[in-house]
C-alpha cells in the first residue's frame, strides 16, 4: 500500500503557474493558435451582418463546405530521417520573389469588416513579403493603398469587367500608373449569387440598422463607435450606389464577357494577367492559348455557384495539363497552412487567402491580419518539417493522398 504524505509548500510552488487576466485584443491575437481561433474572435466582435457578409456563401453553402472538406479529407505521406533543421518557405509568383507561398486575395466591402479595412491587408502583406490583392469592390482607392505600402509591397488590382469599357480601363490605368504589377481578371460574376444570409440579415449598401441589427449593435458598441467616427464606408472604385450588393453586381457587371475581352485587357495592361474563376480543365487550357500568364482555380469561396468544382480537386489534373504553360494559383477553403502545402504538393505555384485574413482583421485589425499570416507561416513551416521537406520545391504529388475522391 502507498504511504500518503502532505506535500511541503515549496514542492507544490514550481507546479504552480497562474496566467494574468488575458486583457486587451493584442493579448488575446497572441493566444490565438489557428484561423478557426480568430473566426470565432471576429464572431464575438463583429455584428452579425459584417461578419455573415464575410462568412456566408452561397444558397446552400454546398461549394464552400465541400471545399474545406476536401482538404480535410486529404491524406500526407511524409518522408522519415530528412535532415529539416531549416526550411525555407519562399518562391517565385509571376517572376519575382515572395517570402510564403500565399498572397491575400480581393475581398470586397473589407472596411466593413473593420475600419482598418485594406490598408491594413496591405501593410501587412508588405511586411510578411507577399502580394495583396486589391478588389475593384474594395472600400479605399487604388492611390491610398499605393500611398500607404512602401518600395517593397506587392500590390496587384482585381478587375471586374464592366458593362462600360471605358470605366474598366480607367480603373486598369491607374492601377498601372500606382505601380500595380499583376491584374487579377475575375471572370465568375456574370450574375451575383444567391447569398442568402445576407438577403437574410437586409445587407445593404452602405449599410442600414434593421431592428435585429440596433438589438445586435447594443453588444458590440465598440465597433459601431469605429464606424461611426471615422470615414465612411464606400466602395472606392464606384459611384454612389445605394442597394443590396446582389443589385449593385447584376447593375455593374457584364454578362457578355467573353475570351475576347481578355486580348483586350492584354492590349492595355503591361504588367501580369492572372484570370481568377476558372473552374474546368477545358477552360484551364483555352486560357493557355490567350497570353495570360497563370490562372486562379477559385469557385469564389463558395459564393456565386453553389455545387461549382472544388478546386482541389481540379488541381492534379489541370497542373497535368497546363502547369508547363500557366502558372497555377488556388483558392477557396484554406483555413491552415496545412492546405497550402497540400495544394502546392498538387501541382499549384501559389495560393490565395480571403477569408483567413478577414477573420483577422475582423478579430482585431491590422494586428490581427499580422496574426493570421504569423498562424499560417507557423503551420506551414512545421508540415514541411513533419513531411520532410526543406523547400517548397521538394513537394511532389507523393507527398499527398486525395481520399474519396476519384
Amino acid at each position: 500500500m502507498t504511504a500518503r504524505r502532505i506535500p511541503r509548500p515549496r514542492e507544490l510552488a514550481p507546479l504552480l503557474r497562474f496566467e494574468r487576466p488575458f486583457l486587451g485584443v493584442g493579448r488575446k491575437l497572441q493566444r490565438a493558435q489557428t484561423i478557426w481561433d480568430l473566426r470565432e474572435m471576429a464572431r464575438k466582435r463583429t455584428p452579425k451582418v459584417a461578419f455573415d457578409y464575410t462568412d456566408g456563401a452561397a444558397d446552400a453553402e454546398i461549394s464552400l463546405n465541400r471545399a474545406r472538406q476536401a482538404f480535410t479529407d486529404l491524406e500526407f505521406r511524409p518522408a522519415i530521417l530528412r535532415d529539416v533543421s531549416k526550411t525555407h518557405t519562399g518562391t517565385t509568383v509571376l517572376g519575382k520573389t515572395t517570402a510564403l507561398p500565399f498572397g491575400i486575395a480581393p475581398t470586397g466591402f473589407t472596411r466593413m469588416m473593420h475600419t482598418a479595412g485594406e490598408l491594413a491587408g496591405a501593410r501587412a502583406a508588405e511586411r510578411a513579403g507577399i502580394p495583396f490583392t486589391l478588389s475593384t469592390m474594395g472600400t479605399t482607392a487604388i492611390e491610398d493603398v499605393a500611398a500607404a505600402t512602401g518600395p517593397t509591397a506587392r500590390n496587384w488590382f482585381q478587375l471586374y469587367m464592366w458593362t462600360d469599357r471605358d470605366r474598366s480601363l480607367a480603373l486598369v490605368d491607374r492601377a498601372a500608373r500606382a505601380g500595380f504589377d499583376t491584374l487579377v481578371v475575375t471572370v465568375d460574376v456574370p450574375a451575383a449569387g444567391a447569398r442568402l444570409r445576407d438577403v437574410r440579415n437586409g445587407m445593404t449598401v452602405p449599410p442600414s440598422i434593421t431592428a435585429a441589427g440596433a438589438l445586435d449593435a447594443l453588444r458590440r458598441p465598440w465597433w459601431w463607435w469605429d464606424f461611426l467616427t471615422t470615414e465612411p464606408l464606400a466602395f472606392a472604385s464606384l459611384d454612389r450606389w445605394s442597394g443590396t450588393v446582389a443589385e449593385l453586381l447584376d447593375t455593374m457587371f457584364d454578362p457578355t464577357v467573353t475570351f475576347d475581352d481578355l486580348t483586350w485587357i492584354r492590349a492595355h495592361w503591361p504588367g501580369s494577367i492572372l484570370v481568377k474563376g476558372v473552374q474546368t480543365v477545358e477552360d484551364a487550357k483555352r486560357l493557355a492559348d490567350h497570353g495570360v500568364n497563370g490562372i486562379v482555380l477559385s469557385n469564389h469561396g463558395g459564393r456565386q455557384l453553389d455545387r461549382a468544382p472544388v478546386p482541389l480537386h481540379l488541381l492534379p489534373e489541370v497542373a497535368r495539363e497546363v502547369g508547363n504553360d500557366l502558372e497555377i494559383h488556388l483558392d477557396t477553403g484554406i483555413m491552415h497552412g496545412a492546405d497550402i502545402v497540400a495544394a502546392l504538393a498538387l501541382g499549384a505555384h501559389f495560393t490565395l487567402i480571403g477569408r483567413a485574413y478577414l477573420y483577422g482583421l475582423m478579430a482585431g485589425g491590422e494586428p490581427g491580419v499580422d496574426r493570421a499570416i504569423t498562424i499560417l507561416q507557423t503551420q506551414i513551416e512545421r508540415t514541411m518539417k513533419l513531411l520532410g521537406v526543406t523547400t517548397l520545391a521538394e513537394l511532389t504529388p507523393h507527398h499527398v493522398h486525395l481520399l474519396n475522391h476519384h
